[in-house]
This record gives C-alpha cells, structure tokens and sequence, in this order.
C-alpha cells in the first residue's frame, strides 16, 4: 500500500513535531543537517526538507521504533511516507 504526498507530509510533519520535542534527538537532526531551530518552523512546508526528516529519522531503528510507537503506527508506515515524498522514489539497479 502507498500513501498519498497529502498522507505521507502530514506523516512527515508528526515525525518533525516529534523530532522537535525530543531534546536528546533534536541536537543530533539539527547538527547533522545543518538547520537550525528556525529553519524547523520556516521549512515545515517543504516536501523536500519533510523527507529529510524522515531519511534521519530511519537511519536508526531506534528512532523508527520510538517514533512510530508514540504515534501509534506500523513502522514501514515511515518508508511508505518517505516513498511519497521528493526524493523518495526506490532506485532499481538491474
């Protein structure tokens, strides 16, 4: 099953408010990305940067794990979001 962009950035906005409410996490997104706080709030809107949140969030099955958990979602739901969003799309080496 896919999910629509609506569904996938609406996904991606739950991960980033629950990014954005984990300071332990929070330090750890912002210097690996190089945003800062306000690019947080100025970029919510973006596609583009709604899937690099969910690129960080899936490089740690922790962090998939916690999140999905506290939203109370199945945890491929976060590739299916990730899929829909620019940038997503699977490559097929063949």
């Amino acid at each position: 099953m896919t999910l629509s962009v609506d569904a996938a950035e609406t996904l991606a906005l739950r991960a980033l408010a629950w990014l954005a409410a984990n300071d332990d996490l929070l330090p750890t997104f912002l210097g690996s990305t190089g945003a800062s706080e306000a690019d947080l709030r100025e970029r919510a809107g973006d596609p583009v940067f709604l899937g690099a949140v969910l690129d960080f969030l899936m490089m740690d099955d922790a962090w998939v794990i916690g999140f999905c958990d506290s939203a109370a979602i199945p945890y491929d739901q976060l590739m299916q979001a990730r899929m829909a969003l620019p940038g997503g799309a699977q490559v097929n080496w063949t």
